[in-house]
């Protein structure tokens, strides 16, 4: 679309070569971050923003566990014995402690939070320090059950669609969970912040990197 814009250009009287190719590379910028803004899963909002999102009500933030070396888990995994469990590493828990204070820096002391029941969740979303954790099955993660992605996504959006949407909500999940909803990627200890419609539409508001 850019070339063929210049195709059609024609240089203005009295400008030179390079003051043309400065315009032109304006324009270029423009509609980058135009394009940008219309991706999936894009956050055109500010952090600030999203902050004053989430306490508004009507929306909920997904947060990816913090860091947890490695990927999946190991050949032994049991969901009721951490030992058998890729968990979070000294790192991934003063992360999860740091994650916990942005969210009080920006007026949210206490919400409702949800888990996985893996231990890398469950200790995440302890740490954060914003009130009691109920585990949630709905964000279990997939990564090595991979059938379940539609039916397990579907309950959560369910599940989501009917809850009170004038309390602040964070569900502390996995990676494939947060990418199969809303199509982003996130890293680990990063805020995915969806919008919760009143006919139980969700969209991706934007994304807070907490780290």
């Amino acid at each position: 679309m850019i070339s063929s814009f210049i195709n059609r250009r024609r240089r203005p009287e009295g400008k030179s070569r390079g003051q043309l190719i400065s315009s032109l590379r304006c324009v270029a910028v423009v509609l980058t971050a135009g394009i940008a803004c219309l991706l999936p899963g894009s956050s055109a909002a500010s952090d600030d923003t999203l902050w004053n999102l989430l306490r508004s009500g009507g929306h909920a933030a997904l947060l990816r566990h913090a860091i947890a070396p490695g990927t999946g888990d190991p050949p032994e995994f049991t969901v009721d014995d951490c030992g058998t469990q890729r968990n979070l590493s000294d790192k991934g828990r003063s992360q999860a402690v740091r994650i916990g204070e942005r969210f009080r820096n920006h007026g949210i002391a206490a919400a409702r939070v949800f888990s996985s029941q893996w231990c890398r969740c469950l200790e995440t979303a302890d740490l954060l320090g914003l009130g009691p954790v109920t585990e949630l099955p709905a964000l279990n993660s997939f990564f090595q059950r991979y059938e379940r992605r539609d039916a397990q996504t579907r309950e959560l959006r369910n599940w989501l669609s009917a809850q009170d949407p004038g309390q602040v909500l964070v569900l502390v999940t996995h990676q494939v969970n947060i990418s199969a909803l809303t199509d982003v990627y996130p890293s680990s200890g990063e805020l995915v912040v969806v919008r919760r419609s009143e006919n139980g539409e969700l969209s991706v508001a934007g994304t807070i990197e907490t780290d």
